[in-house]
């Protein structure tokens, strides 16, 4: 095509030409004539018109539709062909990925998950640093909050151990307080500098340093926040910032650890969810955390020990509390297996115990025996004896002796109670519906039998610990009789019997939970670990934090 801004057209349109022979109007305009021809003909090939199918193409083939962005800039065909339109989509915007350690956290000291605090008081970012000082070792907890909402909402954690305990140290406290340097250096790297001030420590030691005799404890405490206070930049919890924790505060933590990753203690939460309840099984004991709801006014938690209130979130929970010493899942197997030696000593032995220098014991699976420490209820001597579950092993039989272990006709001096003479309102009353977190033992007990998925009810573990009593040989025949490594556990572990009816009639005769109540069994929630130290550590950023000047 010819440019409209060329000297040729130019030409033609003022009826000049070159040639210089014969009438110049004439030839302008037989000059003018052609080249209307020729440019009519070059719109006429090249020029946009309406599309038409042509006879060599098939009506099947799609026309290209590559020079038309978006479907309304085609014009529609009188046999239309179904072509779908080529849209060009806007591109998406990055997903939004938030960190889960300490390694994958671009910028510590800021979050992901908003540009400004809820409150202008508060920090955008909050670190709390809780230390475990547990018998066999020491732990440290780098948790991160951010505080986009009206509680504080939990990141992530950086984890550090180092052993060996505190108790290790009885005769050096300031050696003790030293070997926790390493646990607060760590959170020195984690703690961006700008928020040390405000991050505060707290230092909670269980069940090592409560057997030191006399002030060697204290004098430990007292060595460790002498340090923390000269040597370290965080601030010391207000509250129990280094301290022996005592034995109820680790139910209480765990049922704020569960509760807190569950969403049904947070501020945003609805006012009328339930809570769950929380029941932990230790080696040496158990705790049941709740919180009653009570219909009716003539009915109320009473006063005591057991009541804990909780201020969390902009809201009180107030909750009944109660840690059993001495009945944890060894605790009670050392009470069983007493119980069954006793019982022995006073009836008449069998051909086969004589013979073999066995005590038959029906809380031991059928076809296994386990050499056992007992203690002589009388004469207080320990010694080994060899207890067999051959012929005799089974749920009902080890059933007996259970409840004779759980003392439920103890004598009960503040009613109702649940057993061992202990105070607890009726969970028929005022905890009917709510759902129930069994946690540890329950949970390494029952997780590897129960296929995951499966509704989880009271019943469920008793039929399961018939199951087990039985033995290997119906064992065998059971879905999870295939799992090798399951089996060597079962079979070098012959109580696993004894435990699964225990922590049936703890909760069934124990705490009289119906057998058809739904139970749940969880070890990590999103992740974390459930537990003590993350509970604790959000009761302590729950409150009113300060920070060193």
């Amino acid at each position: 095509m010819l440019s409209p801004r060329s000297s040729n057209y130019e030409r033609l349109e003022g009826g000049h030409g070159p040639s210089r022979t014969g009438s110049p109007k004439r030839f302008a305009w037989k000059k003018f004539a052609i080249a209307a021809a020729v440019l009519i003909g070059i719109v006429y090939l090249f020029g946009p018109r309406e599309t038409k199918n042509l006879p060599w193409k098939s009506k099947t083939t799609p026309t290209d539709s590559s020079t038309y962005p978006y479907e309304d800039d085609v014009k529609a065909d009188p046999e239309p062909i179904a072509v779908p339109p080529k849209i060009i989509e806007k591109p998406k915007p990055t997903e939004l990925v938030h960190p889960t350690s300490f390694e994958t956290d671009h910028d510590p000291a800021r979050t992901t998950h908003c540009t400004s605090p809820h409150s202008p008081n508060d920090p955008i970012v909050q670190y709390a640093l809780m230390i475990d000082a547990g018998s066999t070792g020491s732990r440290i907890h780098v948790y991160k909050f951010n505080n986009c909402g009206p509680s504080p909402e939990y990141e992530y954690e950086t984890f550090k151990m180092t052993q060996p305990g505190l108790s290790s140290y009885k005769d050096d406290p300031e050696e003790a307080a030293r070997s926790l340097d390493v646990l607060l250096d760590e959170a020195l790297r984690v703690v961006p500098l700008s928020l040390r001030k405000c991050t505060p420590v707290a230092v909670k030691a269980t069940a090592g340093l409560r057997l030191l005799p006399g002030s060697k404890s204290a004098d430990i405490l007292h060595a460790i926040e002498k340090r923390l206070r000269a040597q370290y930049p965080f601030q010391l919890a207000a509250k129990d910032g280094v301290v022996i924790m005592d034995g109820k505060d680790e139910g209480v933590y765990a049922w704020i650890t569960a509760n807190y990753l569950l969403g049904t203690i947070k501020a945003d939460a609805p006012k009328d969810m339930t809570t769950h309840a929380v029941l932990d099984l230790g080696g040496a004991s158990t705790q049941i955390v709740f919180e009653p709801v009570f219909t009716s006014p003539d009915k109320r938690l009473e006063e005591g020990e057991h009541k804990y209130e909780l201020k969390f979130g902009g809201r009180t929970h107030t909750l009944y509390q109660h840690s059993y010493l001495g009945y944890g899942l060894m605790r009670a197997r050392m009470h069983v297996h007493s119980l069954v030696n006793f019982m022995a000593s006073i009836r008449t032995p069998s051909e086969k115990e004589k013979k073999e220098k066995i005590i038959g014991n029906p809380c031991l699976g059928r076809g296994t025996r386990r050499v056992v420490e007992v203690t002589d209820e009388v004469t207080q001597v320990t010694k080994n004896v060899t207890m067999d579950g051959e012929e005799i092993g089974s749920f009902e039989a080890c059933d007996r002796i259970v409840q004779l272990v759980l003392a439920k006709d103890s004598i009960c001096e503040m009613k109702p109670c649940s057993f061992n003479g202990v105070y607890q309102p009726s969970l028929l009353d005022s905890f009917p519906h709510g759902k129930v977190l069994l946690l540890s033992y329950f949970y390494d007990r029952l997780s590897p039998l129960i296929p995951s998925g499966t509704p989880l009810t009271v019943s469920t573990i008793a039929s399961t610990a018939r199951d087990v009593c039985l033995g290997p040989t119906k064992w065998r025949s059971l879905p999870w009789g295939k799992d090798k490594e399951l089996m060597e556990e079962l079979e070098g572990r012959p109580e696993w019997c004894l435990d699964l009816t225990f922590m049936h009639a703890l909760l069934q005769l124990g705490y009289e939970f119906a057998d058809k109540r739904p139970v749940d069994i969880g070890k990590q929630i999103r992740g974390t670990e459930l537990g003590w130290c993350l509970g604790a550590t959000i009761e302590m950023v729950g409150g009113e934090l300060t920070c060193r000047d």
